[in-house]
């Protein structure tokens, strides 16, 4: 599959906003692809083609949306009350459409304006800007994604598994996947506020590319009569068929868990993500004058 059928991150900029109109003003990333998509009529073998097979769990799709929403931020179009969720501003609210052209030269110069005004950045240093890097693309994200793919066995990565989801809430987590148990790795019971509780079967795949709807219906043929929800856990992402298979009405509700989601579980349980906050000291001499 050749990238010139994904859409250029520009061209993704109108049916984002149109995606969040869609949406009512307000998203989650995972929403506005998947509607994005959806719009666009763009085919599972484009929405599969990932960024960096070797670094990322992100298609090709979802990182140039990533750029698409960090221009429009900084263009004052869209605004993250929160990590994952996005909203339109009241600038955006009152304009249908958006002059491509322009936001990239507003972002531009104002990154440009940001690089002159960076005290720190030394003679010939590189001074690299928001909108030159999407707000997805962390090295400690690409290091964890290799590690989690590459490095631990699968036998690891579902005791790994085990315990996040123990450490989640999760009780009687037990692995089950060395015993070929039809695709569940494993079980466990889901209390809910110390008063009600759901079993729950779970699969867990060290997958770099994309999980296709075929994965959730083999899982979910798996789990019927086992258990009251399943529980896909995954270092790739979902396809747009897998999100819809697993929400499918009828069918017992299958939860989904991404690369990304992953990660911040770990970095959220500080299972082996380590965040270092660093003390800026600084000596306020209006204070001293005033003694």
């Amino acid at each position: 599959m050749g990238q010139k059928q994904i859409p250029t991150y520009d061209r993704l900029m109108n049916p984002l906003l149109k995606a969040l109109r869609d949406l009512g003003g307000s998203g989650s990333t995972d929403e506005i692809y998947q509607r994005v998509s959806e719009n666009l009529k763009l085919p599972e073998d484009v929405l599969s083609v990932l960024h960096d097979p070797e670094t990322s769990n992100q298609t090709e799709v979802q990182y140039r949306l990533a750029w698409a929403r960090t221009y429009l931020k900084k263009f004052g179009f869209l605004e993250s009350p929160q990590r994952g969720l996005w909203s339109l501003t009241a600038k955006a609210e009152s304009t249908s459409e958006v002059d491509t052209k322009q936001v990239q030269r507003f972002v531009r110069e104002l990154d440009r304006k940001e690089k002159i005004a960076k005290p720190s950045a030394k003679q010939g240093e590189e001074v690299e800007t928001e909108s030159e890097k999407p707000e997805e693309a962390k090295a400690w994200r690409s290091n964890l994604h290799s590690i989690l793919t590459k490095t631990l066995s699968p036998a690891a990565f579902e005791r790994l598994i085990q315990r996040v989801l123990r450490e989640s809430g999760f009780i009687q987590v037990e692995v089950t996947g060395r015993s070929g148990d039809g695709g569940i790795d494993g079980k466990g019971i889901a209390r809910i506020h110390g008063f009600m509780s759901f079993h729950v079967v779970f699969q867990c795949k060290r997958w770099q590319g994309v999980v296709g709807s075929a994965e959730i219906r083999d899982f979910r043929g798996a789990m019927v009569g086992r258990a009251d929800k399943g529980l896909f856990i995954t270092t790739g992402s979902f396809s747009r068929d897998a999100l819809k298979e697993a929400v499918r009405d009828g069918a017992p509700p299958i939860d989904l868990i991404d690369g990304d989601q992953l990660a911040e579980k770990l970095k959220e349980l500080k299972l082996g993500v380590v965040t270092e906050l660093i003390e800026n000291v600084s000596v306020n001499e209006d204070w001293f004058k005033q003694i």
